[in-house]
């Protein structure tokens, strides 16, 4: 524990997670915090919008922020989603790129762009060494600290959960003295509505397959506790974009549905810690993804809600 002059010192600063889509920005936020608050799939441009994570110990607090996949985006959907994450770059006291070691790509080369005109302390993690040799990993090293001043490049395996202790010092290094943001006890300032239908969601594209998780957007319409009977109700709309789809989300016999219903209910019930009863319907909301007023209202909120 630092202290001066008898006082406790503590850190605490705000770190921006970014990388290009599907490289485990989100399987490392959940295992830096021990728990979900950033839903995971094997399929890109998962994560929407920026998400905090909150870890804090004895002397440091770190605020991550989670955020979608930079790409390059043609429609307006994509626009916005990458731009949800280029926001943050400005806003964060430290940059945490996390990039796959075994699918490297020109596009790495536009977000060193952006690290260098952003002007933060940079990290750079080099996610999924497990999956590649430990010969092929030191011409990468020496590569990128050629390329640019980072104050740590660190290889990790989220999904291991190897190397992510060291990441871990090295970012509470670069931290600001101050006081916490955030009571002690709180991991996310994501609201319980948007984390149910996050959940919900990420069952859809574990479940589902080509454009169809793409297509969809959940919508908590109701949470209503109801102490008789020892539950959380909750009901939510499931929004595609075509009649097609719906019957895809609804299944023969309306078993996808049940599936996708059973599955987020089972954790949903694990992360709050009740018994509930999850309520779901599926509505077609033609092209949603091309109008910004759907856009905000189904999948990507307003960003002063959350900043």
């Amino acid at each position: 524990m630092m202290e001066k002059n008898n006082l406790k010192i503590t850190k605490s600063g705000f770190v921006g997670i970014i990388g290009l889509p599907n490289v485990g920005k989100s399987t490392l936020l959940n295992q830096l915090l021990g728990t979900k608050v950033s839903i995971v799939s094997p399929k890109p441009q998962t994560t929407r919008f920026n998400i905090k994570g909150i870890l804090t110990r004895d002397n440091f607090q770190i605020i991550f922020v989670d955020t979608p996949g930079i790409h390059e985006a043609k429609d307006l959907f994509n626009q916005m989603m990458v731009k949800e994450a280029l926001s943050v770059l400005q806003d964060v006291d430290i940059i945490l790129w996390v990039m796959d070691v075994t699918h490297r790509i020109p596009e790495e080369e536009k977000i060193l762009d952006l690290i260098r005109e952003a002007n933060k302390p940079t990290i750079l993690a080099l996610n999924k060494i497990d999956l590649i040799k430990k010969h092929e990993l030191l011409p990468i090293i020496d590569y990128f600290s050629k390329l640019y001043d980072f104050k740590a490049i660190v290889p990790i395996s989220a999904l291991k959960n190897d190397g992510l202790d060291r990441l871990l010092d090295e970012l509470v290094k670069l931290l600001p003295e101050g006081p916490f943001y955030y009571e002690p006890e709180r991991i996310t300032d994501l609201p319980l509505d948007l984390l149910i239908a996050e959940i919900i969601r990420e069952k859809i594209f574990l479940l589902t397959y080509q454009e169809v998780p793409y297509s969809s957007a959940v919508k908590v319409e109701e949470i209503r506790e109801e102490p008789e009977k020892n539950l959380l109700y909750i009901q939510a709309t499931i929004f595609i974009e075509r009649d097609s789809q719906k019957g895809i989300i609804i299944g023969k016999g309306g078993k996808m549905l049940k599936k996708i219903g059973t599955l987020a209910r089972e954790e949903l019930e694990f992360l709050l810690g009740k018994k509930i009863y999850l309520d779901l319907w599926v509505k077609a909301l033609k092209d949603w993804r091309e109008r910004e007023t759907h856009i905000r209202r189904l999948a990507i909120p307003p960003i002063t809600s959350r900043f």
